[in-house]
């Protein structure tokens, strides 16, 4: 990984802090190093995604605020376009438009995903394009592993990821939704299965 995410998330008064608490031990070899370009999504980056559910999208407002939404759809709903870019179905909301109208005006966005069974977390930085009149974007963005999403999609977001960070799992509490649960227990059950007929064997043994 690269540092050009370092490079776009620490400016003077955050490595100020680090020097001063003494954190730059650990970050300022990264920080150091010269800005080489964007950060390149690799293979981990690309499967973490792919398991995405739901994440959290930052934006600007035009007033400066920064401004947080929540994002989710089927497993698979964040696609891969190639390279560095991302891209997601802009499903039908509250008509607010907040996020979108912000991406128009200042593409800087980051994105927020955690996977809170294995605790692990990403944090992306790049530049978001809303596109509003591509059908044939839409409904590849429409479309995930287990079919077609049946939701109201009204434009496509694609994001082109210059930044990326793999957040420590520290204060990050597990949660489990019910298809890992579901998902858990029939490997338990294949298992359980599997000691069974172990033991079935065993046992016909010993009786020869």
């Amino acid at each position: 990984m690269g540092a050009r995410y370092h490079h776009m998330a620490y400016g003077p008064h955050a490595l100020a802090r680090q020097q001063r608490t003494g954190s730059n031990v650990v970050y300022g070899d990264v920080a150091a190093q010269p800005d080489s370009g964007p950060d390149e999504l690799g293979d981990r980056e690309l499967t973490f995604l792919r398991t995405m559910f739901q994440f959290h999208l930052a934006t600007v407002t035009e007033g400066g605020w920064p401004y947080i939404q929540y994002r989710s759809g089927p497993r698979g709903f964040v696609h891969h376009l190639g390279g560095s870019r991302i891209g997601f179905a802009d499903f039908h909301g509250n008509s607010q438009f907040v996020s979108v109208g912000n991406i128009d005006d200042n593409h800087r966005v980051a994105v927020f995903c955690a996977d809170y069974p294995r605790r692990m977390r990403l944090k992306l930085l790049g530049h978001a394009t809303v596109v509003d009149d591509d059908d044939q974007l839409l409904r590849e963005l429409m479309t995930v592993p287990e079919g077609r999403v049946s939701a109201r999609a009204e434009r496509s977001i694609l994001i082109d990821v210059e930044g990326i960070d793999w957040n420590c799992s520290r204060s990050l509490v597990p949660q489990y939704d019910r298809e890992y649960i579901r998902e858990l227990n029939q490997a338990n059950a294949r298992r359980v299965a599997e000691l069974e007929e172990r033991i079935r064997v065993l046992e016909q043994e010993k009786r020869a």
